[in-house]
């Protein structure tokens, strides 16, 4: 068969690219080769679509030449990336009066009459441009046929045309315009394509699902596309043409594999279905991917019209993955690559089952993924009262603050009015895995009266069931159905591989003995940051914590003191109990001091009874710990070092669990970090105390242990001065939540009032609570790294800020040499698939294999 340079018949051997010709064409070609019957086809180049869309005719005579005696056609498009999509597929082109007429005798009137009606509407409606309206027709039928033809002649002032060529050569013009047109443009441009993207086009002989013996047509798959498993699943529709099968899917359509639910194409077409099992087989292997085949019979024999990969949820992608490379199709290093890190996200938490019905009620900002059902409860009282009955519940609040941990920690889910992804609740909620939704601004809450009013005025009370979808960022009404967490074995296995590859450390942000089982559980090689004070939101500490607060001097702080120790101390123990002997980063008590003080007078009064003291003391001393700017006040390191008492306290804790579990065989050597640092001083300052307290416990206990210490750097002015930090500590980890707020003067929990306008605007280019800032907070972190080490080459290097799970920020990392990333527990797997996706990367041999398919 001759081959002409921009329209090329799909041989073996014939000069097909997915560069030249797209993805479509190039797969075509790739079934030829395996020997699956494709009926014969040609494929028309980037370039010669292009020639068609600026004017030139189309070589429609010298395509029908390749096809001999065929009478009908089909056209499909074929861009390089099958997600761009394009325009739709155009069936029966060639049918005329003439063939009409061959049809009703070799077929019936019936077929021809639907086959011919069905081209006519598709060439008036997306060749000639026509009024849909005008072509619809509940049922063909010959009278159908003979109105829509006249409908076409008196719109167009002529017969519908009965040349082949003419009607291929327009459908071609229409085809390759409608590529080029500006709505076109804008779709595939928001799916990523190239402002300049091509557009391949396929002809292919009809293969006519309607007629006598077996007819009709199907897709098929071998995996279930929501577990991944083996399963065959698709559509078969007898006397149909293409994917009618799923368009069509309620009428008639009957099962593939042999069902008790009715009939299959198992029994109707034995010999059809095992040839489809056997080019399944042969696709898996030879494509190395799992495939969907689109196949039509004509009178019981096969034609393969088509092969896709099988569209699939984020669980079966990393089964499918898994199972290629375990059955040796593919690498473990192309299995890794196969698998997008945030994909990970949706296989950690249940999920909405995506094959049921929504009812969505409220929408937000989707802030930690997963999904959860319960009763709607406006308070962490009455959160934690749920809980105590056993009952899931689902917290709402116009904003959360430390007060409502509680809560969170007894809620299934957490939806807010205001915030963003960097909010107190949005960034709790991922530490604790829990569904969050923030910004939900289009809500009103009404906490007086117990409900929420959703837009268009449905309210929802207190004790209505909802679910909560983080991953989508909706709240729905009633329970929808669910899917469970993928932590199999397979997944296990997976970021198994994923740790062969990578080269940077991946620690956990754990604040509670749960925390650090979650993540030894996803295998985090440590924990880089250890908040101490939301160890004192519990009840029982909370009390002490306002005693030692309402002290009047020194030495009834200390008293009060002396009460949390043991309660640190069997913290600590059960941290580093979970971790056996894997490193634990703890930071000292960092909050202003007011966070732990009521802010309602009714709070204020219950608090006053506690301590036995007069309202008026409570009221008063509330006051004076207030602050204009407490992000800005006496916390952090200035906290430790004008009350010197806590971080003592907290080391005395560290270091007596570190000899307690020392005496049980896990060996420990504890890192205590220092928050909010600004100068070198405050470090020695706290060193020297520190220092004390550690060679006190070792004279008492006689026994010797170590310890680092080290410092978060969270202000711009320690990222400048790191160099003289790094003389007193032996790691630095940058804080990038509060590095982002000071280098920018923003707000975290503010700036999602305004930070989408200003993405839009190009302001920023990225939300920098969100997205690492390079340009301007990683500048700040390259100085502190590069200072801190001219000082001390062997310092330690990390982020533990919420960037710290972020893909592009681990690979800002790992280029600039630091040690490793920490993240929420639950965004471990994450950072450790993306550590090893940016190691392949870098290496210089590619993957092995053949025909592998986007």
């Amino acid at each position: 068969m001759q081959k002409h340079p921009d329209h090329t018949p799909i041989t073996p051997t014939a000069a097909i690219a997915a560069t030249t010709h797209g993805w479509r064409a190039k797969c075509l070609q790739r079934l030829v080769r395996l020997d699956l019957p494709v009926p014969r086809t040609v494929a028309l180049s980037f370039s010669a679509v292009r020639s068609i869309a600026a004017g030139q005719p189309a070589p429609a005579a010298a395509i029908l030449t390749a096809f001999d005696a065929a009478p009908l056609v089909s056209i499909r498009p074929s861009p390089e990336n099958p997600d761009w999509g394009g325009p739709g597929t155009i069936l029966n082109i060639g049918l005329n009066a003439e063939r009409h007429r061959l049809l009703a005798s070799s077929h019936g009137h019936e077929v021809a009459d639907a086959l011919y009606l069905r081209f006519v509407q598709a060439y008036a409606i997306h060749v000639a441009r026509l009024d849909p309206d005008m072509f619809d027709v509940s049922a063909p039928s010959a009278e159908a046929l003979r109105t829509a033809l006249r409908a076409y002649e008196q719109e167009t002032d002529e017969p519908f045309p009965q040349d082949p060529a003419v009607q291929l050569t327009q459908a071609l013009r229409s085809m390759a315009r409608a590529w080029e047109g500006t709505t076109a443009r804008l779709l595939r441009q928001a799916k990523g394509a190239p402002a300049d993207a091509a557009l391949g086009l396929v002809v292919q002989e009809m293969a006519l699902g309607m007629g006598h013996g077996v007819s009709g047509s199907g897709v098929i798959q071998f995996v279930d596309p929501t577990t991944g498993l083996p399963q065959v699943t698709g559509r078969y529709l007898s006397q149909s043409l293409g994917r009618d099968a799923l368009a069509r899917a309620a009428e008639g359509t009957i099962y593939l594999a042999r069902d008790p639910r009715g009939p299959s194409l198992e029994e109707l077409a034995p010999e059809a279905f095992t040839a489809l099992i056997h080019h399944g087989i042969v696709c898996r292997r030879r494509l190395r991917e799992e495939m969907q085949i689109e196949f039509t019979l004509e009178d019981g024999a096969l034609k393969v019209l088509d092969a896709i990969k099988v569209t699939r949820s984020s669980r079966a992608t990393l089964k499918i993955a898994v199972a290629l490379a375990e059955d040796d199709i593919i690498g473990k290093d192309e299995a890794v690559l196969r698998v997008e890190p945030r994909a990970l996200s949706e296989l950690l938490h249940p999920q909405v089952d995506p094959r049921g019905a929504r009812d969505v009620v409220v929408r937000g900002i989707a802030a930690s993924p997963g999904a959860a059902v319960g009763r709607l409860v406006f308070s962490s009282a009455a959160a934690q009262a749920s809980a105590a009955r056993g009952e899931g519940c689902i917290l709402v609040r116009r904003e959360t603050s430390p007060e409502d941990i509680r809560g969170m920690h007894a809620a299934q889910g957490v939806l807010t009015e205001r915030g963003g992804m960097t909010s107190h609740a949005a960034v709790i909620a991922r530490g604790l895995g829990l569904p969050c939704v923030v910004g939900a601004s289009s809500m009103q809450l009404d906490a007086r009266e117990r409900r929420l009013i959703a837009p268009g005025g449905r309210i929802l009370r207190e004790g209505d069931l909802v679910t909560l979808d983080g991953t989508a960022g909706e709240a729905l009404a009633g329970a929808a159905d669910m899917l469970a967490p993928a932590l199999d074995d397979d997944f296990r296995k997976f970021l198994g591989w994923a740790d062969s590859f990578r080269d940077i450390g991946v620690r956990a942000n754990a604040d509670t003995p749960e925390d650090a089982q979650v993540a030894r559980d996803f295998a985090a090689e440590g924990i880089g940051l250890c908040r101490t004070e939301h160890m004192f939101f519990e009840s029982d500490r909370l009390i002490v914590m306002r005693q030692m607060i309402f002290a009047d001097d020194a030495k009834d702080r200390a008293s009060a003191l002396t009460r949390l120790l043991p309660m640190q101390r069997e913290d600590f123990i059960h941290l580093f109990e979970i971790m056996a002997g894997l490193p634990v980063c703890i930071r000292l008590f960092d909050p202003p001091l007011h966070e732990f003080l009521p802010h309602t007078r009714e709070g204020m009064r219950e608090l006053a009874e506690a301590l036995d003291k007069p309202l008026s003391d409570i009221t008063r001393r509330a006051e004076a710990l207030s602050e204009f700017n407490p992000m800005l006040g006496m916390r952090g390191v200035r906290l430790g070092i004008v009350l010197p008492e806590i971080y003592e306290m907290q080391a005395q804790a560290i270091f007596e669990a570190t000899l307690a579990v020392g005496a049980r065989g896990i060996k420990v050597e504890p890192e205590i970090m220092i928050p909010l640092v600004s100068a070198m001083r405050e470090v020695e300052l706290v060193k020297t105390r520190i220092d004390a307290v550690a060679a006190a416990v070792r004279t008492k206990r006689t026994v010797q242990f170590g310890y680092k210490l080290g410092v978060m750097v969270e202000t711009p002015r320690a990222a400048l001065r790191a160099g003289d930090i790094a003389q007193h500590a032996a790691f630095l980890s940058f804080g990038t939540n509060d590095l982002t707020q000071m280098t920018y003067g923003l707000s975290r929990d503010d700036a999602g009032r305004f930070m989408s306008a200003y993405v839009n605007q190009g302001v920023f280019p990225e939300d920098p609570f969100h997205m690492l800032d390079i340009d301007g907070v990683g500048e700040l972190l390259l100085i502190g790294a590069d200072r801190g080490r001219a000082t001390r080459p062997d310092l330690t290097l990390s982020i533990c800020g919420e960037h710290g799970g972020n893909p592009e920020s681990i690979a800002f990392c790992r280029k600039a040499g630091f040690n490793y990333v920490s993240c929420s527990p639950y965004r471990v797997p994450l950072a450790r698939l993306a550590a090893a996706h940016l190691a392949l990367a870098d290496r210089e041999t590619p993957l092995d294999g053949e025909e592998t398919l986007r």
